[in-house]
C-alpha cells in the first residue's frame, strides 16, 4: 500500500515582520548609500512578501525594528552566536508543528516508530529530533533519520525517506519534521545576491504524520512517486555554505532561466515514466523559492493563474521557510480539498529539483 499521509501542523514564529520594517532592516545591514537604499526597497517590494516571522523578533510591534531585533546590532553575529540562537529557539517551533499534526492524524505520540527531520539552518547535537522524543513523549525507541543542508527541497528528500521506511514496514508510522528559521542568517554588506536572499526568507515549521494506512479523511494526500533530477552545469547558481557569519546564500539572477530551460523536458518525461502527463495534474504545489522562479516555472509548465494561486498565498503570508515551505502550501491544498493528481516541486543547490506526486482521495 501506499504512503498516505495522515495529519498535517505548520507553525510560525508569534512575531511577524511587515514589508516595511523589512526594509528598514535591510537598509540597515546592506546599504551604504542613497542609491542603494533605494534599490534594497525595490528587491523588497518585487519579492511580494508582505509578512515574515522570525523568532528573534521582540514583543512590542511598535518598537523600531532595530530595536525588535536587538541580536543584529552594529556588528554581524558570529555563526557560533547564530547557531546559539538556533538552539534556543528551533525545537519549540517544531515541536508546535508535530503536536498539530498529530491531533489532525488523530494518533498518540507513542505509536510514532520513525523520526525523519529536515533542516538546513542549523546544527546542534543532541538536536531537534532528540527535543520532539522528549516533549512529545515518543517512544525512546523510534527510529531516527536526519535530512540535513539540503536546501529548498529537503522535505520531500525527507518524504522519500518516510516512504521507503513505510514500504519496508508495514506497521511503521512516520513522523516528519520540517523546521528552518532563515532569519538567523542575515547577511550583513553589500552583496545583490545575499541581499535578495535577506529579502525573501523566513522562519517556519511543518510536520506531518504518514504511514500505509489509509486514512478515512477526504482529505488525505497518497504518495504515489517521487522523483529528482540535476540540471548540468549549474552548480555556481545557488549555493548555501557556512561562513564566519552565518550561512551564506548565494542566489543568481540566471536560475529562473535554468529552471525554464529544463524543467519541462525532465518533468514530462519523468511523469511519462509513471503513466502520466502534465495535463493530468490538476493540483501544483510549487515550492516559492521566489516570485521569478515562481513564474519561471508557470511559464515553463503552460500553467494557468490559479496553479499559483496557494504558491504564492505561502510566500506573501510568510516569506519562504526554506525546506518547511512546501509542506505548508499541501496542508492549504488539503483543506481546501484541490483535486488531484497534484504535483509539488521544489528547487535547491545544485541546481537540483525534487518532485512528489500525489493522489487526493476526493479525486474524480
Amino acid at each position: 500500500m501506499p504512503l498516505t499521509i495522515r495529519g498535517m501542523g505548520t507553525a510560525v514564529p508569534e512575531q511577524q515582520v511587515n514589508q516595511i520594517d523589512s526594509m528598514a532592516l535591510a537598509e540597515f545591514v546592506s546599504a551604504d548609500s542613497p542609491e542603494r537604499a533605494a534599490l534594497v526597497r525595490r528587491i523588497q517590494r518585487r519579492t511580494q512578501v508582505q509578512n515574515r516571522g522570525s523568532v528573534l523578533l521582540g514583543d512590542d510591534a511598535s518598537e523600531p525594528i532595530s530595536q525588535r531585533l536587538p541580536f543584529y546590532g552594529a556588528k554581524s553575529p558570529t555563526t557560533a552566536a547564530r547557531m546559539n540562537e538556533f538552539d534556543h529557539h528551533a525545537s519549540a517551533l517544531a515541536i508546535n508543528a508535530c503536536r498539530l499534526a498529530l491531533e489532525e492524524a488523530e494518533l498518540a505520540a507513542d505509536v510514532i516508530t520513525h523520526l525523519v527531520t529536515v533542516c538546513c539552518t542549523g546544527f546542534k547535537a543532541p538536536g531537534v529530533d532528540l527535543a520532539l522524543i522528549d516533549q512529545l513523549e515518543l517512544d525512546p525507541g523510534v527510529q531516527r533519520t536526519h535530512v540535513g543542508f539540503m536546501g529548498c527541497h529537503g522535505a520531500l528528500n525527507g518524504l522519500r525517506v518516510a516512504r521507503a521506511f513505510a514500504e519496508a514496514d508495514a506497521n511503521a508510522v512516520v513522523l516528519l519534521c520540517s523546521v528552518e528559521l532563515c532569519s538567523l542568517h542575515l547577511h550583513y554588506g553589500w552583496d545583490p545576491e545575499k541581499v535578495v536572499a535577506n529579502a525573501l526568507f523566513a522562519d517556519g515549521a511543518a510536520a506531518l504524520v504518514a504511514s500505509q494506512a489509509l486514512a478515512q479523511s477526504k482529505e488525505s494526500l497518497i504518495l504515489k512517486a517521487s522523483g529528482s533530477t540535476v540540471i548540468p552545469n549549474t552548480s555556481s547558481l545557488m549555493h548555501w555554505q557556512v561562513g564566519d557569519h552565518g550561512f551564506a546564500m548565494g542566489l543568481s539572477p540566471q536560475v529562473p532561466e535554468a529552471i525554464a530551460g529544463a524543467l519541462q523536458p525532465w518533468l514530462s518525461s519523468w511523469l511519462r515514466g509513471h503513466g502520466s502527463d502534465l495535463t493530468e495534474i490538476r493540483s501544483w504545489a510549487l515550492h516559492p523559492g521566489g516570485p521569478r522562479i515562481l513564474q519561471a516555472c508557470a511559464d515553463a509548465l503552460a500553467l494557468k493563474h490559479e496553479h499559483l494561486a496557494e504558491s504564492r498565498s505561502v510566500l506573501q503570508a510568510h516569506g519562504n521557510m526554506s525546506s518547511a515551505t512546501v509542506l505548508f502550501i499541501l496542508e492549504r491544498m488539503r483543506h481546501k480539498a484541490c483535486s488531484g493528481p497534484c504535483l509539488a516541486l521544489a528547487f535547491g543547490p545544485g541546481l537540483c529539483a525534487e518532485v512528489a506526486l500525489f493522489d487526493l482521495c476526493n479525486s474524480n
